[in-house]
C-alpha cells in the first residue's frame, strides 16, 4: 500500500517505523523526481534497509509501452505492404497467365501500365488502338522490357470506335490472332464537358460511337466464342458518372449509363455459361492524382472541379485484382462522391436541389 507521504521530511520516519515490521513502504524521493521503493529486511537481529529506484508512476510505464509498441507497429505495417504487393504481383501472374487478353485502348496511360503488367504475367496479348506507329513503339517498348523465353509476343490490330464502318474488319483481326479470347477489357472513353444546348448532333453521336456502340459492337462479336468455350471475363472501366450525372457532362453522362446499363444486362444473360461482366466505376484516371485544395461550397466538389483523381497503379492493380476475385461491380472514388451516389438513389430532391444551386453559383462566379 501507498502511503500518501507529501512532505520530504516525514519519509524518514516514515521508514523507521515500518522496518521493524519488515514490510514495504512507498515515500516520495526528496527530490522529487520520481518513486523510491524502500524495502526493511529483519535477520538474526540485523535491520537491512534496501533502496531501489522503481517504475512506479504511471506515465513512465505508459511511455515505455509506446516506445516499445511504436516500431513493431511500423514494422508490421510495413511488413503487410511488402506482402500485400508481393500477393498482388502473384495474383496478376496467375490471373492472366497463358489467357488471351485485349486492351480496347493500349495507348493510354492506363493501357500501357496494364499491358505491361500482363505482359510480365505472361498473357497473350492484343493491343487495340487508334494509332499504329504508338502501337508499335509500345510493342517495341515491351519487347525489350521482358524475357522471350516466358512472354508472348503481342499482337496488334488497329481499333477506333469513333469509326463505326472499321469495326467489322478490326474484329476480324482480333478474332484471327488466337481463335478466342479469355478477358476483353474496355477501357477506350472519350469526354467532352460543355452546356447541353451548345454540344452538336455530331459531337453526341460521335461520343456515343466511342463509348457505347463500339464497346457494344466488339463484345458482341466475341461473345459467341466465349459461350462455346463456356468461360471468359468481360470488364468494363466506366465512369461514377454512370451512376451519378452531373451539370455539363449530358452526353458524357448519358453514354455512361447506356452502356453501364447493357452490361448490367449482360451479366445476367450470360452467367449461366461460366462468363464473368465486372465494371469499375471511377472518378478520373490521373497521372498525377493530385488536385489542389481549396475553400469551396460542397456542391462544387461535383461539377466546378474534379474530385481526387484515381492514380495509373491504382487503377491497374483494382483491375488484377477484379480479375482475380471476379468482383462484378466496383467503385473507386473518394467518401464524397460515393455519398452523393447513394444520396441520388435514396434523396433524389435534395440531391436536385443541391446540383442547380451549383450551377447558379458557377454562373453568378463567372459574371464576376
Amino acid at each position: 500500500m501507498e502511503p500518501n507521504v507529501t512532505e520530504p521530511q516525514n519519509w524518514v520516519s516514515l521508514c523507521e517505523r515500518q522496518i521493524s515490521e519488515a514490510k514495504q513502504v512507498w515515500v516520495w524521493s526528496v527530490h522529487g523526481s520520481g518513486h523510491f521503493t524502500y524495502t526493511a529486511y529483519e535477520s538474526e537481529g540485523v535491520r537491512v534497509l534496501v533502496v531501489g529506484q522503481g517504475l512506479s508512476l504511471r506515465m513512465d510505464w505508459l511511455w515505455s509501452t509506446t516506445v516499445l509498441l511504436v516500431p513493431a507497429v511500423v514494422v508490421l505495417t510495413a511488413g503487410f505492404f511488402y506482402l500485400y504487393s508481393l500477393v498482388l504481383g502473384l495474383l496478376s501472374k496467375t490471373s492472366v497467365r497463358n489467357k488471351v487478353v485485349l486492351l480496347s485502348d493500349a495507348l493510354t496511360g492506363l493501357g500501357k501500365e496494364c499491358a505491361g503488367l500482363f505482359h510480365r504475367g505472361g498473357a497473350r496479348l492484343i493491343l487495340c488502338g487508334r494509332d499504329w506507329d504508338q502501337l508499335e513503339a509500345l510493342e517495341e517498348e515491351l519487347s525489350r522490357a521482358s524475357d522471350p523465353a516466358v512472354t508472348f509476343p503481342v499482337k496488334l490490330v488497329l481499333l477506333d470506335f469513333g469509326d463505326m464502318d472499321s469495326l467489322p474488319e478490326a474484329v476480324e483481326e482480333v478474332l484471327e490472332c488466337y481463335g478466342c479470347l479469355d478477358i476483353l477489357i474496355l477501357n477506350s472513353s472519350i469526354k467532352v464537358k460543355a452546356p447541353a444546348h451548345t454540344v452538336s448532333l455530331e459531337m453526341d453521336k460521335l461520343l456515343m460511337d466511342n463509348n457505347y456502340f463500339g464497346p457494344v459492337t466488339l463484345t458482341k462479336a466475341v461473345l459467341p466464342t466465349m459461350i462455346s468455350r463456356r468461360t471468359g471475363h468481360i470488364l468494363l472501366i466506366n465512369s461514377i458518372q454512370a451512376k451519378l450525372p452531373v451539370p455539363f457532362r449530358s452526353t458524357y453522362a448519358a453514354s455512361k449509363h447506356a452502356v453501364q446499363a447493357f452490361f448490367d444486362c449482360l451479366r445476367a444473360e450470360v452467367e449461366e455459361f461460366g462468363i464473368t461482366v465486372s465494371s469499375i466505376n471511377h472518378t478520373f484516371i490521373s497521372s498525377t492524382a493530385t488536385a489542389e485544395q481549396q475553400q469551396r461550397h460542397l456542391w462544387t466538389w461535383f461539377y466546378s472541379r474534379k474530385p481526387l483523381g484515381v492514380s495509373v497503379d491504382e487503377a491497374a492493380a483494382e483491375i488484377v485484382k477484379t480479375l482475380n476475385n471476379r468482383r462484378r461491380e466496383v467503385l473507386i472514388a473518394p467518401s464524397l462522391p460515393k455519398m452523393a451516389v447513394y444520396a441520388r438513389s435514396c434523396f433524389p430532391n435534395v440531391f436536385f436541389a443541391v446540383m442547380a444551386a451549383g450551377v447558379k453559383d458557377t454562373a453568378a462566379d463567372n459574371l464576376q
